[in-house]
């Protein structure tokens, strides 16, 4: 049996082990970075918004689908 990575915790997934808790660190650090890259060439905070929300929203499904795909029995 695999060890579980995350344990649900009322609406959301705690990490349980250190797989979960580096990718509970690397996620918003990949978003940290896109954010930077889209924000330097960006004219507004919309601009700024609209290039930067498909990669915050699949890092973060992404992050959702492997918490509940990897969470233990409840």
């Amino acid at each position: 049996m695999k060890a579980p990575w995350f344990i649900k915790w009322g609406w959301l997934y705690r990490p349980i082990s250190w797989p979960g808790v580096a990718l509970v660190f690397l996620g918003p650090a990949f978003c940290a970075q896109v954010f930077l890259a889209i924000d330097r060439h960006s004219h507004s905070a919309s601009d700024t918004f609209y290039g930067v929300f498909p990669y915050f929203a699949c890092c973060f499904l992404l992050l959702n689908w492997i918490a509940a795909n990897s969470a233990a029995d409840k």
